[in-house]
């Protein structure tokens, strides 16, 4: 072999193998350096109780898996799809631990997105700030998820906060129902916890006056008893500071025993189809004494018949979750915070990284999220760790919920 030879083909091989590394580089750069980011695919991971008292709300994450699927049908974000894969924790907090470090250390996930309730996330949220794996969108309104941004900053709520919409009930009560007497059923945890204190800071200087509190577990059977000291206590108002299974419990118990309070009822509760389960069991004439918060469209109700973002509402569902019931506004949900997700993927760019990801999700600005109420804007930036923070009041008549009043907005903090 000549000399010239040989200098060809180490040449040929120098080259052969500088593609392979730029290749390799290439592939690195295009999102290979954070788990669950290939060329063609990010993969986030949730927890939802698919099983157990709070299954109802399996919804939330059936809903934005079928957005996902309908903005992959669109090309997906920077050319990749978006995988969600979410696991029954029965809404047992330990549960939501042992299939969260599955996510993180046996799928691989970016990043953990929409998994539901208070203890449950309070209990991954340590290790996931350990591991830096993005906390997303949490489907909890419990103050800390947005307050404590600096203790954990890979951490990030959604829906507006739980002592928010307290304040708001008691304000509300301090301006219309002067004297007042207000029986309180609350979750024995922080959900439920936020919820009295916010109610109790609103009505501390009127003539309003807490004058019983009762607490459920979520491993109780029923709330009956819990509603019968409620009554014997003399409120005239009774709020409502629970899940679908207890917020049912505790109308139709209330209805039983012949108590007529006007019913505040927390907005974790407040899907139409909820109150239609608490009629059936009898407790109509109750439900015509409710008020609630609302910050989302709600799909049965005839003002949204026409809404462009209600129709893409019923138009994903038909497509990718035929089974799914449109009337569940937990479809929606999930939805709402699946549209912010893609936003927040798109805005991390063609190279995402968690960082960039993070930083996308602190500096949010949605004026136009198409599945929330006209006015409700999705904001977050320097020391604001609350997306949604607005509301509108509504009351049930005539089978379904009506808003009445503006915006209602957070108490400064």
């Amino acid at each position: 072999m000549s000399t010239r030879t040989v200098l060809a083909a180490l040449a040929a091989a120098t080259t052969a193998l500088a593609v392979g590394i730029g290749s390799a580089v290439a592939r690195t750069d295009a999102g290979a350096a954070d788990p669950g980011v290939t060329p063609t695919e990010i993969l986030v991971g949730g927890t939802a109780p698919l099983t157990g008292p709070a299954s109802a709300y399996a919804s939330i994450a059936r809903g934005a898996e079928a957005y996902l699927k309908h903005v992959n049908a669109r090309g997906g974000v920077h050319g990749r799809t978006v995988s969600y894969r979410y696991l029954d924790d029965g809404y047992d907090p330990g549960r939501a631990v042992q299939v969260t470090r599955q996510l993180v250390e046996q799928d691989g996930v970016f990043a953990v997105f929409n998994s539901l309730g208070t203890e449950h996330n309070v209990a991954v949220r340590s290790y996931l700030n350990a591991r830096k794996v993005p906390q997303l969108f949490v489907a909890s309104g419990a103050t800390t998820f947005g307050r404590d941004a600096t203790a954990y900053p890979w951490t990030l709520g959604f829906q507006p906060s739980y002592a928010t919409e307290g304040t708001i009930y008691g304000t509300y009560l301090a301006r219309t129902r002067r004297g007042a007497r207000v029986g309180v059923l609350f979750q024995n945890d922080e959900y439920g916890k936020d919820l009295l204190a916010g109610l109790r800071r609103a009505v501390a200087r009127s003539s309003v006056r807490v004058v019983a509190t009762q607490s459920y577990e979520v491993a109780d059977a029923d709330v009956q008893s819990q509603v019968a000291k409620l009554k014997a206590s003399g409120a005239d108002v009774f709020a409502v500071f629970a899940t679908p299974k207890f917020a049912t419990q505790a109308y139709v118990s209330a209805t039983k025993l012949g108590w007529r309070p006007l019913v505040l009822l927390n907005a974790v509760s407040n899907a139409s189809t909820v109150m239609r389960t608490i009629a059936a069991g009898g407790a109509s004439g109750l439900l015509g004494r409710t008020i609630s918060i609302a910050y989302l469209k709600d799909p049965t109700d005839p003002t949204w018949r026409d809404d462009a973002g209600v129709r893409t509402y019923r138009d994903v569902l038909r497509r990718h979750a035929p089974r799914a019931r449109p009337d569940d506004v937990f479809h929606l949900y999930g939805m709402a915070v699946a549209h912010e997700l893609v936003r927040v993927l798109r805005a991390a760019g063609p190279q995402p990284t968690r960082a960039k990801v993070m930083r996308a999700a602190r500096t949010l600005n949605d004026p136009a999220n198409p599945f929330l109420l006209p006015g409700i804007v999705v904001r977050t930036g320097r020391g604001d760790g609350f997306p949604v923070e607005n509301v509108v009041l509504q009351r049930w008549q005539g089978g379904r919920w009506h808003t009445f009043g503006g915006l209602w907005g957070p108490p400064p903090r």
